[in-house]
């Protein structure tokens, strides 16, 4: 079986599920047959995506037990930045040559906070969303930067208003298992990370064509069954749709001053793990990531079947991983060569959804914008030679 997943056949789901209990000794092999189903349907390219990490809010209605992105009203500077802040820092990622605005903010806070509802109010604004909806825009039509929006859980309705503007958006999956949102697990006071209603935004975009990003987390008390199950999931989503443009498979860091703090972080050996069993679940087409901004030796999971770095800022932290900073471009391109791979900006949509004559449907506006910043191949034009201040 594994050798013919390599050759591009699907894995069956009971196959998957008997990943999960084969001791470590397999591991080696797995990777080969990822490595060699990566190449089939990627080639010998390593995309990343130059962008600005745009934290709207901080505030959140949720609590999670391993996140220190959340602020509290109290402890917010401010509890939404402002237009002209966001467009700052659009336009300073638009001189280093970044092509992508990731908007990532807390889960509806004015649902908990009263605080934030009167600023929305004040503002002109109803909801986060529709404050999202109008910051998307705003970058949109004055800068070369596309939006990717990253906000949570989404409605139809709200999906539309993103739809114009956001080639793609997204949402982590983190984990199918309900187990991790019963009493004691990390998700027990974050209502939005009820799988039910994370993989129904999931469907929605689905439904609307809408090109969609998300992940699993893992490290944080699932088992390997539980990510075999999440990544099953996925799948089955992008069976019906075909719009899961990327997977990203992310290793919990544990962080001071949260429930999780003495939690052991994910093994290098588990991300390899799940790395693989990732690639041999979603096949060939699905673009695949691990951030390398989260591991030292991040370079050793272009051998477990990943095609791709995710965003890469010159200009923003990773607010959701502050402690960890992104690797520099000369060291990044380095090392991917080293492994025989070839380093490749992209946009926040994959060029299979736009280039050489793809027929999804995005809009026309965002269409016509990403020919003008792409090559005919779909890569961000000028190479990684555009992407400045990190050589």
């Amino acid at each position: 079986m594994l050798e013919r997943t390599a050759g591009g056949a699907r894995l069956p789901d009971d196959a998957a599920r008997r990943l999960a209990g084969a001791g470590d000794d397999a591991v080696g092999d797995w990777c080969a047959a990822a490595a060699e189903l990566r190449n089939r349907g990627k080639g010998r390219v390593i995309t990343f995506s130059p962008k600005v990490f745009i934290p709207l809010t901080r505030l959140c209605r949720d609590f999670c037990g391993y996140c220190t992105f959340r602020q509290a009203p109290a402890e917010a500077e401010s509890l939404f930045l402002s237009a002209d802040e966001v467009l700052a820092v659009a336009r300073a990622g638009e001189r280093l040559g970044c092509t992508e605005a990731l908007f990532t903010l807390g889960e509806r806070p004015e649902q908990r906070y009263p605080e934030a509802q009167e600023w929305l109010s004040d503002n002109g604004h109803r909801t986060t969303l529709e404050y999202l909806a109008a910051m998307c825009r705003l970058v949109f039509e004055q800068t070369d930067l596309l939006p990717h929006g990253n906000p949570g859980t989404m409605s139809r309705r709200e999906l539309l208003t993103l739809q114009p503007t956001n080639p793609s958006v997204g949402i982590m999956l983190e984990s199918s298992s309900p187990r991790l949102y019963a009493s004691g697990g990390p998700h027990e006071f974050a209502p939005s990370k009820r799988p039910r209603v994370r993989l129904r935004t999931i469907e929605l975009a689905g439904e609307l064509g809408i090109p969609f990003t998300t992940g699993i987390l893992i490290g944080i008390g699932e088992t390997r069954l539980e990510r075999v199950e999440s990544l099953l999931a996925i799948r089955e989503l992008h069976e019906r749709f075909g719009h899961i443009q990327e997977v990203i498979v992310q290793n919990f860091r544990a962080k001071p001053d949260t429930p999780m703090s003495q939690t052991p972080d994910a093994s290098g050996m588990e991300l390899l793990w799940t790395t693989a069993v990732a690639r041999l679940i979603l096949g060939q087409s699905v673009n695949l990531q691990v951030p390398p901004n989260l591991s030292e030796d991040y370079e050793r999971y272009i051998g477990a079947g990943i095609n791709d770095w995710g965003g890469v800022s010159p200009l923003t932290i990773d607010y959701v991983n502050p402690e960890a900073p992104w690797p520099q471009l000369a060291e990044l391109e380095r090392r991917t060569a080293e492994a025989g791979y070839e380093l490749r900006p992209r946009t926040p949509v994959y060029p299979e959804y736009f280039a050489g004559g793809a027929q999804w449907p995005l809009p026309a506006a965002v269409r016509a914008k990403l020919l003008k910043l792409t090559d005919t191949e779909g890569y961000v034009t000028g190479g990684t030679q555009r992407y400045a201040g990190t050589k």
